[in-house]
């Protein structure tokens, strides 16, 4: 270490402590990285979205750290860091299954393909955590952060206005000072052991466990049926977050371009295995399911199978005296939505401006950590309650593809005043809608298209409730400039916002208007 008195202590060094740490380096702080483990290691949670990357973006341009940018993008991460493996998702392909029984990929009662990119240049990635993570780690290094792995905080007393701080390794001890601490943990919080910070449940969500590892070897959909590599679906099924679904659980499959895939479950009590270890459980689950029992077939593991017994969480408090939880240390729904990503990026930018500001701003920021957490996690619940009727949970899911493609696009047109909250969480009537439907689901009542398209019509800028698309819904850029009233943009402002994302500016009286992703500029 450099010095011995910090302005910010940053507890972990994933993805998330090394943002917040390279921001905060930005603002003129003083800042030490404190990490248990080392790199390169393996971290869940690898798939990110169009809002995440437009945050990703974000933080970028407003704290000098232009590399970021790179990572926005499919096309530009392959171009600038081809050596930092990643996986193209195109969008959220879901499929729904009975145990013991066929898919008939010609159902698209059983199917939900949502597009995210229009084509592979601006399309979302999977993050390969045990590179990207090191890359980041190493950037921030670069920018004067200190950093010790392989370290613990063993201690950590208020005195006054600071935080004395005692760490430990294998080798010695050393004591350090800091005005604040940030904990961009996970589930395994630091702060936890040491505050008086406890562990609850969501009111939403039903306990679900969780098997997961990465895989070798594991074959593409599209070998099994051909008609999976049809121009007319809304992209190439596979290159996307897969979603296999079943009552009361769903496996999700993500490919990388090293060879490695990662897979796992999430399921609930409603779903019997035997108790046994991950790794028998994981075969339990995908013999169960014929079409992942051919998918797995001489597919390697390249880790450890990882295993979860209770996956959700969220913590007592968010912040206090000099301290604060980045979401991703203040409570976990799911992977379902790939929500994580988003919520963490957020509260980086929300938690950059409340730490050098009032303690007012520091407790708005917990606030909204709390109200969006709880909004993921009901939206959530909801789906899980709904996986043995899989026209219902489809449905449910257009709740928040509607909310977050139109949160993205008045973030990108300059108008976040309209989409202050992640999943429309500061918006009361949306939340209303939500809240009402989403319990109803977990009641067990039935939830029909007539009630999502009262909940979606004012926001829905995709087509989504356009039911004849039948559960595919292709990037359009038609859909918003019909529906551009509802974001308060005119056709001039569309047409910028085209050109800045490297799409062709559209005129929505011309026929090319009317096609997908055969319009867009390669």
């Amino acid at each position: 270490m450099s010095r011995e008195v910090y302005d910010f202590v940053v507890i972990g060094s994933g993805f998330g402590g090394s943002i917040m740490s390279m921001v905060l380096r930005r603002l003129g702080k003083a800042v030490l990285m404190v990490e248990q483990g080392k790199h390169p290691r393996f971290a869940i949670g690898e798939s990110s979205t169009p809002f995440a990357n437009l945050l990703l973006e974000q933080i970028a341009d407003d704290y000098d750290l232009p590399f970021l940018r790179d990572f926005a993008e499919w096309g530009s991460w392959q171009e600038k860091h081809p050596n930092i493996a990643v996986g193209l998702k195109r969008g959220f392909t879901f499929y729904h299954h009975e145990f013991g029984t066929e898919l008939n990929f010609s159902d698209r009662a059983r199917q939900l393909l949502v597009a995210a990119s229009p084509n592979d240049r601006v399309a979302d990635t999977h993050w390969y955590r045990p590179q990207f993570d090191e890359c980041l780690l190493r950037k921030a290094v670069e920018l004067g952060v200190s950093y010790l792995d392989e370290t613990t905080v063993s201690s950590l007393v208020r005195v006054g206005d600071h935080w004395e701080i005692e760490l430990s390794n294998q080798d010695s001890n050393c004591a350090v000072k800091a005005g604040f601490i940030i904990d961009a943990t996970s589930a395994n919080c630091a702060l936890a052991r040491h505050l008086p910070i406890e562990i609850e449940k969501f009111a939403a969500m039903p306990r679900t466990s969780s098997v997961w590892a990465h895989f070798r070897n594991v074959k593409r959909l599209d070998e099994f049926d051909r008609a999976l590599r049809s121009d007319e679906l809304p992209y190439p099924p596979d290159d996307a977050a897969v979603h296999h679904v079943f009552p009361g659980g769903w496996i999700w499959v993500l490919r990388f371009n090293n060879g490695i895939t990662s897979a796992g479950a999430a399921y609930t009590e409603q779903v019997e295995l035997s108790k046994g270890s991950a790794e028998e459980k994981w075969s339990e689950l995908i013999t169960r399911i014929p079409l992942l029992a051919w998918q797995f077939k001489g597919s390697e593991p390249v880790t450890p199978f990882f295993s979860a017994n209770r996956l959700s969480f969220i913590r007592s408090e968010f912040v206090g005296p000099g301290w604060a939880l980045l979401p991703s240390a203040a409570g976990f729904v799911d992977p379902l939505l790939s929500t994580g990503f988003a919520l963490t990026l957020l509260g980086i930018t929300r938690l950059a401006g409340a730490v050098s500001g009032s303690i007012v701003e520091l407790k708005s920021f917990g606030q909204q950590t709390r109200i969006e957490l709880d909004a993921a996690a009901d939206l959530v619940g909801a789906l899980y309650a709904k996986m043995d009727s899989f026209d219902e949970f489809a449905l449910l899911a257009l709740l928040y593809f509607a909310a977050m493609s139109y949160t993205e696009t008045v973030w990108r047109l300059g108008k976040n005043d309209r989409a202050a909250g992640f999943l429309l969480s500061s918006e009361p009537e949306v939340s209303r809608k939500r809240a009402a439907i989403c319990a109803d689901a977990r009641a067990g009542r039935r939830i029909t298209q007539e009630r999502i398209a009262d909940a979606i019509s004012a926001y829905d800028i995709a087509g989504l409730c356009d039911w004849k698309r039948d559960h595919w819904y292709p990037v359009n850029l038609n859909d918003l400039v019909q529906n551009r009233e509802k974001v308060g943009a005119s056709e001039v402002e569309l047409n910028e916002l085209f050109r800045k994302l490297k799409l062709e500016p559209l005129n929505d009286q011309s026929p090319r208007a009317r096609m997908h992703s055969k319009m867009i500029v390669d």
